[in-house]
């Protein structure tokens, strides 16, 4: 792995960085407090290529990697507009589809997420199982050669404004013991599948949804991969969601501190601008360390991923989204404190940061689990659950 970004990967940079100036976080504050989509910027995304950069050419993608995609994340969330579907459509789904589906499927999903125009949803989480996936009770029956597709998710995002979500379920075989997934695509208006929002204290133009599966037919070509899958067709999709969440959190953390050095530079007290003093300066330098650190693990993991390593990315990955997500939240608290009052008005725009930035100490994995995997796993401690 090189330190050094390709010339290809700082005009990527320079290019998201450029569009999403046109946009900003005024732009995506202003959509999701009238409870509108961004759309606008996820056509222009997708029409930019940005969007697909990772998947497949052959396929309308962009054909580089996940170091590619996450760097468009990590410039968005810099820019004030994360789009949190870029980690879904083509982060999860649009790997899982690529390296699993079959020809039609590929065909018939993956240009339309690389392009934007097909945005798809993820749904794994239920809420009796929590962080523990092997308690997934959603179940698909065969009915001939259909599925019949039954269950409930949980904080799903943005299937309000997806034409399709993958879902994760287990087969009728398998409603106990080890998780063996099966996955499925089902389109929107799919009879049967319904979905209510949930009330979040969130400021996002994407929604959080509960959604209920009541006998979903589904026709045999839905199944994405085998029925008896193995859990590395869903981690295919997992690690690249933790990696992607690095990025958002990584962008966020270097926009908090962007707004906070700003600040600093131009408000005065005493006649000199406040980031003279040490005790506004240090911890903003502090954090900034953090946020460079977290960087460059997320880097590693994406590079790991792309190449390959399977199992050194999983490991890379939980510890880039650990720490992301640490860096984020203090980012953003000492932005706050930076601004002192100013921190909590709407004119800034870093009071509605503050509950975002903590869902990356929470989502898509929580700080805890991450704990867990890197004890048992790095450290070779036994498990505790």
């Amino acid at each position: 792995m090189s330190f050094i970004e390709t010339e290809e990967q700082k005009a990527l940079r320079q290019a998201v960085a450029a569009m999403v100036a046109n946009y900003g976080q005024d732009y995506y504050l202003e959509k999701a407090r009238a409870g509108e989509h961004t759309t606008e910027l996820w056509n222009e995304a997708g029409k930019l290529g940005f969007i697909g950069v990772n998947l497949p050419e052959e396929y309308g993608g962009g054909g580089a990697g996940m170091y590619e995609l996450s760097l468009v994340m990590e410039e968005m969330a810099a820019g004030g507009s994360a789009l949190l579907m870029m980690v879904v459509s083509p982060a999860i789904n649009g790997t899982i589809i690529s390296k699993f589906g079959t020809e039609e499927q590929k065909k018939r999903w993956i240009p339309g997420i690389a392009d934007g125009s097909i945005t798809m949803a993820f749904a794994i989480t239920e809420p009796d199982a929590g962080s523990n996936s092997h308690r997934i009770t959603t179940t698909a029956r065969r009915d001939g050669s259909d599925w019949i597709l039954k269950g409930q998710k949980t904080f799903i995002s943005g299937i309000d404004q997806a034409q399709a979500v993958l879902v994760v379920g287990r087969t009728e075989d398998h409603k106990t013991g080890n998780l063996k997934p099966a996955l499925f695509v089902i389109p929107t208006d799919t009879p049967g599948l319904s979905w209510t929002a949930i009330d979040m204290e969130i400021i996002s133009p994407e929604s959080q949804f509960q959604v209920f599966f009541d006998d979903v037919r589904l026709p045999a070509d839905a199944l994405v991969g085998s029925e008896d899958a193995a859990i590395a067709q869903l981690f295919a999709g997992l690690n690249p969601e933790r990696i992607m969440g690095s990025a958002m959190a990584v962008g966020t953390g270097r926009l908090a501190i962007a707004k906070a050095t700003d600040y600093l530079k131009t408000r005065q007290v005493w006649k000199v601008p406040i980031g003279s003093h040490q005790g506004l300066s240090h911890p903003l330098a502090q954090i900034h360390i953090e946020v460079e650190l977290a960087k460059l693990m997320m880097q590693k993991a994406a590079t790991l991923y792309d190449a390959g390593d399977d199992f050194g990315a999983a490991e890379a990955a939980n510890m880039a989204k650990y720490a992301a997500g640490e860096a984020s939240v203090r980012a953003v608290d000492q932005a706050v404190q930076s601004l002192g009052g100013n921190g909590l008005t709407k004119e800034y725009g870093i009071a509605a940061a503050v509950t975002a930035s903590r869902l990356a100490r929470i989502a898509p994995v929580s700080r805890e689990m991450i704990l867990n995997f890197v004890a048992q796993t790095s450290l070779g401690l036994p498990r505790s659950y």
